[in-house]
Order: structure tokens, then sequence, then C-alpha cells
């Protein structure tokens, strides 16, 4: 898989922010070397979040994000600043530009305590020193002096960028690969339904499949209904088997209890930090009401099937099991609610088209409001009574 091919939730979100006419849009410009936003000197030009996926060294793949103003004015601008709000649940690096010719205003010193409350990585960028008869001295690590319409510090912005990641780099989750080691067969159970992309594999699958060859084993996919004739194929037992939850029930049957078996969405949530959550919020299926509300929600925006695992199988699945009336409400994309407090249970997918800050963002504002959060993988694994089977002690080490 290719830099280009980096999927969205994979790459490093930069977001740039601040007050219209700061020159956002340009320095967006001026660090990505395309015209990616629209520039004017007209106050609120920008009036959605631009994002463009590219590479930017020496980072690496990153999704690029520029911002409306956050002064912008009136109904339509609230609006605006909530859309732009909503950007810095996903920010692994915030970019707040300022008018270098003046001091940070109340706004903007709001905004910094914003992304300090939640613990994002930031840089303050102090644009237009061309209009300065005099660049000032180093302010502080945190500040750059540029100039987005002659293109000076952007290397030194870039620069700055790159240092801050290495200085806030996370210890590296792997998908699977600390389960197997070389020669170990794992075999990928993929359904081919209505709802797969075409001529494509999901994201967990090309996560799945880059672990195993990096490590030296051996991947075999198959679809689940092949399973059982290939298993009988094989002189070595294959070290594990991870299946698309949908077919979970199918796919126990079929593996021998001594081979381990997990699912796909299952490891996205290990992988996005969230798994001893949604272990600890499946449980509340068994505690819900006749009337209760359950949200499903989905990272990606995908054309709805009749057979959809969101919309369709999971509320009859869930309602068989159960046995009550309960009532559904769904959300995609961007669309998950802040207040959840109507909601009596949380069940989201793999989030594989999010990022991890966005999902750990979902994940605490339910644990903040008390709604029990779960994942497709886990309330599927629950309901057949093989989520004991799917957990393994290395996964919540």
């Amino acid at each position: 898989m290719g830099l280009n091919d980096t999927p969205v939730g994979e790459r490093l979100h930069i977001g740039f922010f601040g007050c219209r006419n700061v020159g956002k849009s340009s320095l967006v410009n001026a660090i990505t070397n395309q015209d990616l936003s629209v520039v004017s000197n007209v106050k609120g030009t920008t009036t959605d979040p631009v994002k463009k996926s590219m590479e930017l060294l020496p980072l690496g793949p990153v999704m690029i994000i520029d911002t409306p103003g956050f002064d912008d004015e009136g109904v339509l601008g609230k609006k605006r600043v909530e859309k732009t709000k909503k950007i810095l649940r996903s920010c692994d690096i915030a970019i707040l530009v300022t008018d270098g010719q003046r001091e940070l205003n109340l706004l903007e010193e709001n905004l910094i305590a914003v992304i300090k409350e939640r613990g994002i990585p930031y840089i303050i960028v102090k644009n237009k020193v061309d209009l300065l008869e005099k660049i000032p001295e180093k302010i502080s690590k945190e500040v750059i002096f540029v100039s987005a319409t002659q293109k000076k510090g952007i290397e030194t912005l870039k620069k700055a960028i790159g240092n801050l990641m290495n200085n806030f780099s996370q210890p590296k989750t792997y998908f699977v690969r600390d389960f197997i080691k070389a020669k170990d067969i794992v075999i990928l159970v993929t359904p081919i339904d209505s709802a797969a992309p075409k001529g494509r594999m999901i994201m967990p699958q090309q996560l799945a499949i880059r672990d195993i060859i990096d490590t030296g084993a051996i991947a075999i996919v198959a679809k689940e209904t092949e399973l059982k004739e290939l298993l009988t194929y094989l002189d070595k037992k294959p070290s594990l088997v991870i299946t698309d939850s949908q077919v979970f029930a199918f796919v126990n049957k079929i593996v021998p209890p001594d081979i381990p078996l997990t699912s796909f969405s299952i490891l996205m949530a290990r992988y996005k930090g969230l798994l001893k959550t949604t272990i600890e919020g499946v449980k509340a299926l068994d505690t819900l009401k006749n009337g209760s509300r359950i949200l499903i929600s989905e990272g990606c925006t995908h054309h709805r099937q009749c057979d959809d695992i969101g919309t369709v199988k999971l509320p009859k699945w869930i309602r068989e099991y159960t046995g009550l009336a309960l009532d559904f409400e769904w959300t995609s994309g961007g669309g998950f609610p802040e207040d959840l407090s109507k909601y009596h249970l949380i069940i989201h997918c793999g989030g594989c088209m999010l990022n991890s800050n966005e999902m750990l963002f979902r994940m605490h504002i339910a644990n903040q409001q008390g709604i029990p959060f779960t994942n497709y993988g886990i309330i599927i694994a629950y309901m057949n009574g093989i989520l004991e089977r799917t957990i393994f002690p290395q996964m919540l080490q």
C-alpha cells in the first residue's frame, strides 16, 4: 500500500485553526504547495472544512484540514464554528494561525486553552510577518513566524511539526503481528456481500495482511463458504483465524476449539484503544428494557444495502437475543452526537475510516455521560456466546 493509498484513519491529521482573514488558507496552500483552499481578502471565504490527503515530508501520509474562522458570525457562522470544533476531535496536531502584526486576542487564547485541555500538540504560527518592519525575536518553541504569501518560514514550520510529533509519539500498537510469529499460518475469512467495496479489501483486512507479511507469517484469504474445505487442505494447524464479525456464528462452528478465533472488528477495537471499554460496555445488553434506545454509529457513509450490518442485521439479532421492543437510531460519518443522554447503549463499527483520536473522543464522551459503549465485533461475539474465545489474554495487556 503506497502513501497515496493510505486510508484516512491511518493518516496524521493536521488542523489549521484561527480567526478570519489571518491567512489560514494561504498558509495551507504554501505548506501543501497546492491551491488547496480558496484565498481572498474577504473575511469568511472558507465556509466549510477543506481536507486534503497528501504526503508531507518528513511526516509521511497526512490529512491537512483548513477550517472556517473561529470568529465567524451570524447563524451560519455559528454552525461553521461548531464544525471547526468537531475537527479538533480528530486532530493529531493543531496549528493556530494568527496575525503576526498583533497580540493574541481573547478568542485565540480560549482556543489554545481548549487545545491544551484536550492534550493536542500545537504550534502558534504568526503569519504576515512580511508586513512587519522587523521580525520579533523567537517568543517560545511553540511560536513560528511565517509569511504565507512570500513562503517565508514554511520549511521551518514543517520541521517544527515533525519535531512536535517525534516528541509526542505514542507507543506503536500493532494490528495482529504481536500475536503471531514467522511461518505461522493465519486464515482471514472475508465474506463478499452486496455492501463489500468493489475491487478492493476493507482497511482491517489490509492491516492484517500487512502485519502477517511483515512478521514472515503466511496469510490465507477465503470466503466463509470455502473455510471448511480449506482447513482440510492444510497439513499444519493455523495459528489464528480472523473473520468478519457478520459470520462469527457460522465460522465458530467450523473452526476447531483449539484454534484461536477473533474478528477484524475486535482487533480494530484493540488497535484504536477501545477494547477494555467495549468489553465492559457490552454487558449492558442484558440490562435493557422495552423501549430502551440504542445508537448504532458508523464512521463511513457507504450506501445502505438491503442486508446492511448496521441498519438491518444488528437490530434483528439484538431483538432476537433480548426479546425486547427496542428503539434504534443511527449515525454515520462525522455525525456522532455529543449529547448521548437519551441512549441506553452505543454500538460503534470498527472505526476504520476514523482515526484513533476521533474514536477515543467518542468513547470518552460516552464514558463521561455513563452510557455503555461497545462495538460490532464484541456484541456479535457476546450474543453468540463466544466472547471469551475471541479475546486473547495478550489483547488486554
